[in-house]
């Protein structure tokens, strides 16, 4: 809506007028009901194919007794649990509605309209909303090979900005950095600039110089690093990420967190799902070997994609990817075009089974008549 057709916009915070919302990926139910068809194929949202573990379906059949109960506020046990995970204190985490809650948290506590934000072109969505929200300026650096160009970030640091965002694998082109070069980049930042290192995909790469952020807390107070258990862990609907940070910065997170923020299915699914390596280990493989089956599926079409180390891969259809997107859909197939990221020709696709796999490949191959 413009002034003219939102009086109201004159009311809203500053930002909130130039603010885009997140398009998330269309629901298989909504498809379905729109164009009358069964059997759809969902690969627009990066979910675990697999499901979930069976630990964390035994463990919430457990918890129904329970629903009329708030959930612990602080979340003690799964904090205890995290802290054993990554070796810090409890005191370092932050739990969150999904990783998103706390990237809004950051925003809102190191954010305002005197500071400025720092992200890569082909970033996540929510960092520039986040962003806008609370009026803070953005700047964008531009890519480097469809990932982050750390120089040029630096070259682009300012007195005003505060928080710089970087997705590592990136969303939504799967680029890496190397533990090499994050590790200098850091080294190089003042003290006064927070850093979010977003690692929602993290459990995926499987390459030795990847770094894990979370090993780097203590030599980087200013370094926030985000996980989620929405893609590997596979518990995308029930909205459970967290922060690992310094102590400091985790007290002012956790100050305007909100009251009961993760229900408490989702804290003992997550405490379930970290018992189960075995189901990580089976989406990992699954994982390795859609993605293989995805570059060869493309290269025979003649297509070019974008390396990927995370659960999807961001191909380019040659073509108004819309265009694509939409017989896709009429055809039952799920993916995300992303031309909201300045890729309008390119889709990102979730890896899935390998029947879904092949059917996406079977049916892209006859929507672009190849």
């Amino acid at each position: 809506m413009t002034r003219q057709t939102n009086p109201f916009l004159e009311l809203a915070a500053p930002g909130i007028e130039a603010l885009k919302p997140y398009l998330p990926g269309k629901p298989i139910s909504e498809l379905e009901r729109e164009l009358g068809i069964t059997h759809s194929i969902k690969l627009a949202s990066n979910e675990n194919p697999l499901g979930v573990s069976e630990k964390v379906i035994e463990t919430l059949s457990r918890c129904v007794p329970e629903l009329s109960r708030y959930p612990d506020g602080g979340g003690y046990r799964l904090r205890q649990r995290l802290a054993e995970k990554h070796a810090v204190n409890p005191a370092c985490i932050t739990l969150g509605n999904g990783s998103n809650d706390v990237l809004d948290m950051v925003a809102r506590v190191f954010l305002s309209p005197d500071a400025e934000s720092l992200f890569s072109q082909y970033a996540f969505a929510v960092y520039p909303i986040s962003s806008q929200a609370v009026g803070a300026g953005l700047r964008v650096a531009p890519a480097k090979a469809y990932g982050h160009d750390l120089d040029r970030m630096l070259q682009m640091l300012t007195p005003k900005t505060r928080v710089i965002w970087i997705a590592n694998p990136n969303n939504p082109t799967g680029t890496r950095l190397t533990d090499t070069e994050l590790y200098s980049f850091l080294l190089q930042l003042p003290e006064h600039v927070i850093v979010v290192l977003d690692e929602a995909y993290f459990e995926y790469v499987q390459e030795s110089d990847f770094p894990d952020g979370a090993a780097w807390l203590q030599r980087f107070p200013n370094l926030i690093v985000t996980r989620t258990f929405s893609k590997a862990y596979g518990l995308a609907s029930l909205r459970i990420g967290y922060g690992l940070s310094n102590p400091a910065i985790a007290d002012l997170l956790n100050r305007v967190r909100q009251p009961f923020n993760v229900n408490a299915l989702a804290q003992s699914a997550a405490l379930a799902a970290l018992d189960d390596e075995a189901f990580i280990q089976r989406s990992i493989a699954l994982n390795n070997k859609g993605m293989q089956q995805y570059r060869q599926g493309f290269e025979a079409l003649g297509l070019d994609y974008i390396p990927s180390v995370a659960n999807f891969i961001t191909v380019d259809v040659g073509e108004d990817a819309s265009r694509v997107d939409q017989a896709l859909l009429r055809e039952g197939c799920i993916t995300r075009p992303i031309a909201n990221y300045g890729l309008p020709n390119h889709l990102r696709i979730s890896i899935g089974l390998e029947e879904e796999n092949d059917r996406l490949l079977t049916t892209l191959k006859k929507v672009l008549k190849r």
